[in-house]
């Protein structure tokens, strides 16, 4: 596929998200089940709910641009999942990998977010502004999402993993 046009742009940044969501409802399956505490376990089972609908509202953008759903491998989010996985094989304590959790979401945030604030523009120029709009409700829920994550950050208590 050439990359010449807004169109092939936009083509190519709805498959690379279509493809981080499905990576990410894995992972944020792994982030529930690795994680201790309730609060911080809840927050991933119900961003889990919300990437579900994600991937429904991107399935929506593909109709609505003519296309079947395809997805384009988001290196990024492979990446952040490997670093994740290398992570996890060091055998962290439980403290160490309930902060590790929280910080792994935050960076996929940040990059979904990234992601959606840079594919709203394309399809705002491509005059399809029904699919800016599923895509900006993605992306309220992402920094919603990354909103809690903070929150939650910021209410661990770091006394309970050692200093050095």
């Amino acid at each position: 596929m050439s990359m010449d046009t807004i169109q092939d742009l936009f083509e190519h940044g709805l498959e690379d998200l279509y493809h981080a969501e499905h990576q990410l409802l894995d992972a944020l399956e792994d982030l529930e089940s690795n994680t201790e505490r309730d609060e911080i376990a809840s927050a991933f089972a119900e961003h889990r709910e919300e990437t579900q609908g994600h991937i429904d509202r991107l399935e929506e953008v593909f109709e609505m641009f003519g296309e079947p759903p395809e997805k384009e491998e988001c290196e990024g989010i492979e990446g952040l999942v490997e670093e994740y996985e290398e992570f996890t094989e060091e055998a962290p304590s439980q403290e160490v990998l309930d902060y590790h959790n929280m910080a792994a979401a935050e960076k996929t945030e940040h990059y979904e977010i990234a992601a959606y604030g840079n594919l709203i523009p394309l399809a705002d120029q491509l005059g399809m502004d029904e699919a800016a709009d599923v895509l900006e409700e993605n992306l309220r829920e992402e920094q919603d999402a990354l909103d809690e994550l903070k929150e939650l950050t910021e209410q661990f208590e770091m006394d309970a993993i050692p200093a050095e």
